[in-house]
């Protein structure tokens, strides 16, 4: 599976940011990928008081714009995520289409961000968003693939559980702050893929100065061993690389760590995989 990461500076114009999904998506499967992924909140500024001003529901300008794309392009979208609108309720979602248009899955941000470091960054997202409550695993081929939105990498018991429901991929739509992003964004991108697995692809937003909220880019794939398979810096662009299921075999054999799992001792719950 060759996968595209599509990297840039979100604007304040939602039709500006469209217009750059589109033309990144498209170079990505003209570069030979057969999934692209966007980053996180990619048609909206990251800001809360943006978010149920851009939401959208689904069947929208931006959702029916990924399907189009990725059946013109006859190609997997993992649409970073938008702020969703399902009645008086607003979400970060992530919507996923296959080659044939077809929404396959949708993932909505688990855990939300709300922190505050005095003088960095300050952040509520559930001051307008709710929290979903699905885990998130879809199948392209041969590759089976979790989702998750930023913040939800934080949280080591998902990353398990998709690794217990066989995820050889975890993609992560995102956008890290220039403040957490240079201290965690790659420890926790190389220890999710170390401690499952599986391949990690993490697609951040570039940083935009003239925004309120500068995100961090450096957009990455990582393989099962921790390596970085290749990575952006801040600028626009998109990294294409491979997920490897022989590099999946081999360090699954060599280093067979789901097996050596205590499951007298502790357990997790599947959350309805």
């Amino acid at each position: 599976m060759k996968i595209g990461l599509c990297q840039f500076r979100v604007e304040l114009e939602k039709e500006k940011n469209l217009e750059k999904a589109a033309k990144l998506l498209k170079t990505a499967a003209e570069a030979g990928a057969e999934m692209a992924v966007l980053p996180e909140m990619f048609n909206c500024p990251y800001d809360q008081e943006y978010f149920p001003v851009y939401a959208e529901e689904e069947g929208g300008r931006t959702t029916n714009l990924l399907s189009r794309i990725a059946r013109e392009e006859g190609l997997w979208v993992v649409g970073g995520s938008i702020p969703e609108r399902e009645g008086e309720k607003v979400y970060n979602t992530c919507f996923v289409y296959d080659p044939a248009g077809n929404r396959v899955a949708r993932h909505r941000k688990l855990h939300l961000f709300d922190i505050d470091l005095p003088g960095k960054v300050t952040i509520a997202e559930s001051a307008t968003l709710t929290a979903g409550e699905e885990c998130t695993l879809f199948t392209a081929g041969d590759c089976r693939v979790g989702v998750a939105i930023c913040y939800d990498l934080r949280f080591p018991e998902y990353a398990r559980i998709l690794s217990l429901q066989g995820a050889d991929l975890m993609v992560v739509p995102a956008a890290f702050s220039n403040v957490t992003g240079p201290a965690h964004w790659e420890i926790l991108l190389r220890t999710r893929a170390v401690d499952n697995q599986f391949y990690t692809a993490g697609v951040s937003s570039a940083p935009n100065p003239s925004l309120s909220y500068l995100a961090y880019g450096h957009s990455m794939l990582v393989d099962p061993w921790g390596e970085i398979k290749g990575a952006l810096g801040e600028e626009e662009g998109v990294l294409v690389g491979t997920v490897d299921p022989a590099r999946l075999e081999q360090i699954r054999s060599e280093l067979p760590l789901l097996a050596h799992r205590r499951t007298d001792l502790y357990q997790l719950s599947s959350c309805g995989l």
